[in-house]
């Protein structure tokens, strides 16, 4: 593959509602909570009854734009969901949702569930940041909400956002919600995120494109690879 000669040429996504337009030196690939704890087993997302390996099966597309994107030079963010070892950033209406075997701050197998600095919370090795990259720990399930995302891609110039991760319906979408409101286009590629309810996926990616792309457009990864080819 041939490296990008001009990062700030325009580039075009076919994509719903409409083709989603960018510069690679102005947009950030945002990776969402590919983490130990929502995508092996043994984390919080099998506590929750859950098969994760719904999720786990997006990795490799998932590798092959990270790849791209990187290739081109462009903004990588990683994001986790990650608390405080004394959960003082875990509120009770969050920490009790839900009848999983194992809550956030329970130990589990991987360490105790959705802390920061466990085992289960880093990022998986077949998406791991490298140095440079910024990687957000976040509180709640947008990647805005008491972060300095916002501050930082601005400091970068960052006027558009890519996202791939997990959950499709509660992490992505939330992220998505708040970019908007944040005056960030955001394109969702929609073979590198996922459910664990199929149907829940199949929604919010209708909800996000839906009139003239409320949210933001959703796209299949394999045109944006074509794009970062030159």
């Amino acid at each position: 593959m041939t490296a990008i000669s001009h990062r700030s040429q325009t580039l075009t996504v076919a994509a719903q509602p409409f083709d989603f337009c960018f510069e690679v030196c102005n947009t950030a690939l945002v990776i969402i909570d590919m983490q130990r704890d929502f995508i092996e087993p043994g984390g919080f997302g099998a506590s929750l009854g859950n098969d994760v390996s719904l999720l786990s099966a997006i990795v490799p597309a998932c590798q092959s734009v990270l790849a791209a994107w990187r290739h081109a030079g462009g903004v990588v963010v990683h994001t986790r969901e990650a608390h405080a070892a004394d959960l003082s950033d875990c509120p009770p209406a969050k920490r009790n949702r839900g009848q999983p075997t194992l809550r956030i701050g329970d130990a589990g197998p991987m360490g105790r569930i959705l802390v920061s600095g466990e085992h289960g919370n880093q990022i998986i090795d077949a998406l791991a940041p490298l140095d440079g990259e910024i990687v957000i720990d976040k509180p709640g399930k947008g990647a805005f909400y008491a972060t300095t995302l916002h501050t930082r891609l601005q400091q970068l110039h960052i006027s558009h956002l890519i996202f791939m991760g997990v959950t499709t319906e509660v992490c992505v979408q939330t992220s998505m919600r708040e970019a908007n409101d944040r005056g960030y286009d955001g394109l969702l590629l929609v073979d590198c995120t996922e459910s664990y309810f199929p149907q829940f996926k199949a929604a919010t990616i209708a909800m996000t494109h839906a009139q003239g792309g409320i949210v933001g457009w959703t796209a299949a990864s394999a045109p944006l690879l074509s794009a970062l080819v030159v």
